[in-house]
């Protein structure tokens, strides 16, 4: 899952990227209002941590600009200020989430992945496909009940796919997702079809269908039809 975070404290931006990085989230860093526009009018994100205080606007016009592209990201306003006006603003204007600093760091990790969960699986901890499970709290995966131990990008990919059942997925989409806009930077998809090469046969020896269908000149799709 990917998060940008909007903090124009570098020492708090980075330390928020470096607990999210460790918990298994692809994690972008931004510090100014006009590089975060920028950010979520080019890439796609799963959540968005936001700063109300930045150095050139302020943070709930990124949430409307969020909302006004109709983007699917979570969103999590951070804020030395506690008025209640901000919070009641906050969730007027479409945020899942207000947290006053100064706040734990495994607080705002739990609070990101309530979010996701709610968003993306109706607020369970277990996705299931046909014989396939991903316990997303553990991150785990089992095939008739059977662990099937994936790398953290296999893990990522497949999170991926089961978070979009029936939808093409394009390569570049796949590839910025599990590596974050780096992969611009990239001449070739050989680090994407290695994993997928890889998950596909992790499952299928198990003993799962291979939903993994090749969508030829666009990317794959997870389905079983």
């Amino acid at each position: 899952m990917k998060i940008l975070i909007i903090e124009d404290e570098r020492d708090l931006a980075e330390s928020i990227a470096a607990h999210l990085t460790k918990d298994g989230f692809v994690t972008e860093t931004v510090f100014d209002f006009h590089s975060a526009e920028e950010k979520i009018n080019l890439y796609t994100y799963d959540c968005v941590v936001v700063d109300i205080n930045l150095p050139d606007g302020v943070g709930f016009d990124l949430v409307e600009i969020l909302k006004k592209i109709k983007a699917s990201s979570g969103i999590i306003i951070i804020s030395a200020r506690n008025a209640l006006e901000d919070k009641i603003r906050s969730l007027e204007i479409g945020s899942d989430d207000y947290l006053t600093k100064p706040f734990h760091l495994s607080e705002l990790t739990a609070r990101v992945k309530s979010i996701l969960r709610r968003r993306n699986f109706g607020g369970s901890n277990e996705i299931r496909f046909h014989e396939l499970l991903v316990n997303y709290t553990a991150r785990k995966v089992f095939v008739n009940q059977t662990e099937v131990p994936l790398s953290k990008k296999e893990y990522d990919l497949l999170l991926y796919f089961m978070s979009n059942i029936d939808v093409a997925l394009t390569k570049p989409a796949m590839a910025e997702h599990l590596w974050g806009d780096s992969i611009d930077m990239a001449d070739s998809f050989d680090m994407l079809y290695s994993h997928i090469k890889n998950l596909r046969k992790k499952l299928t020896d198990k003993g799962c269908k291979d939903y993994i269908q090749s969508i030829y000149g666009i990317g794959y799709k997870f389905s079983d039809t």
